[in-house]
């Protein structure tokens, strides 16, 4: 049997109808940047989560960087980020010319940890982004607390955590903003690229109206230097239909995960979820110290399988340049060297789940 990591022709032969529909409405329409189907797409997010306003922009990366840059992070500010994430959530804060800041994380999590946040805070910190890896969230009652205990600005990185809560509410609505990706790979996934900024915040909402329209206020009218980040019509389209089957697909994963933590737990470190929170798994992550023969195992038997991440930040090469050492985030090199993703798509059958689960049973007792 072969069970790939994801497989996006089976994701979308269910709507793969309305999916045509949208395309062949929004050809019509000949409105293809920030068309209608945007706007609307922006408002039924931002209610869908509980923010006053959603800002698409064309990815989960340039949404970070146009939240830093309207909150001011520039030349010598600093930025806490985890150690363990992907590098966009560090790759921003550099291009702004300010300093990523690395934070050692929550074993259990794999989120940032706030009590390690203090001990990297300095006067120059201007901005906290926790990341809510995998889909799960950051412990944002804490963060929050602190952040405004310092006043410190909070953005947070959701790319992989849409449809997520944290007591009782969705993810998103703590910080100052809060930015989602539409990758293809993702729960709510575009077919092609996207992003959106969620904020409560008027005039930061504004401003980034503005930012992502060349810092236009209206056609040829440019109030402030700007860039060129605006989410297409088309994907805008894609997204409103995938947006309501979301909870149905987020719960379909949610079974899964179930299935796999009744078959695994007793063989491998099946994920962590904090009992304030739930996670939409978008990915399903275990922790195995074979980790590597693991991965090949499940290769020979057509499984897929990916490392997230196998890399810290801090031994990145692009951020060689911050003097970080071995030995700085022990949980993070650790979790490097453990952590492996098993498939977790809304449309694995069960002879699948079993499948994957046998298979590693197998290993252990080959």
């Amino acid at each position: 049997m072969k069970v790939p990591l994801i497989d996006l022709k089976k994701h979308h032969a269910p709507i793969k109808k309305e999916l045509m529909e949208a395309f062949e409405n929004s050809l019509d329409s000949g409105q293809f940047i920030l068309g209608k189907e945007v706007k609307e797409f922006e408002q039924e997010v931002a209610s869908y989560v509980a923010s006053k306003y959603g800002i698409g922009v064309s990815n989960c990366t340039n949404a970070l960087m146009l939240s830093l840059k309207a909150l001011g992070v520039g030349p010598g500010d600093e930025v806490i980020i985890p150690a363990f994430t992907f590098i966009a959530t560090g790759e921003v804060i550099s291009i702004l010319g300010g300093k990523p800041v690395f934070c050692d994380i929550d074993p259990k999590t794999f989120n940032i940890d706030p009590n390690k946040i203090p001990q990297v805070t300095t006067e120059k910190t201007k901005v906290i982004i926790p990341v809510h890896l995998y889909g799960q969230s950051a412990d944002m009652e804490s963060i929050m607390g602190f952040a405004k205990e310092k006043n410190i600005k909070v953005v947070e990185d959701m790319a992989q955590a849409i449809g997520g809560k944290y007591k009782g509410k969705r993810i998103g609505v703590y910080g100052d903003a809060a930015c989602i990706s539409f990758f293809p790979t993702k729960n709510l996934n575009a077919l092609g690229d996207g992003g959106m900024i969620l904020t409560s915040d008027k005039e930061l909402e504004e401003k980034l109206r503005i930012m992502r329209v060349h810092g236009a206020s209206r056609k040829y009218y440019h109030d402030i230097i700007g860039y060129n980040e605006r989410l297409d019509t088309i994907q805008a389209a894609f997204l409103r239909i995938k947006l309501k089957y979301l909870d149905e697909w987020n719960n379909q994963r949610r079974r899964i995960a179930e299935k796999y933590n009744t078959g695994l737990k007793e063989i491998v470190e099946v994920p962590y979820i904090e009992p304030d929170n739930e996670s939409i798994y978008h990915q399903y992550t275990i922790r195995i110290q074979k980790r590597d023969e693991l991965r090949e195992f499940l290769s020979k038997k057509e499984i897929g399988s990916a490392i997230h991440y196998p890399l810290p930040l801090h031994f990145q090469k692009a951020f060689a340049y911050l003097n970080y050492k071995e030995g700085d985030f022990p949980k993070s090199e650790k979790a490097a060297k453990e952590v492996l993703s098993l498939p977790i798509q809304n449309t694995l059958t069960d002879e699948e789940v079993n499948y994957v689960i046998s298979s590693i049973k197998e290993f252990f007792t080959s």
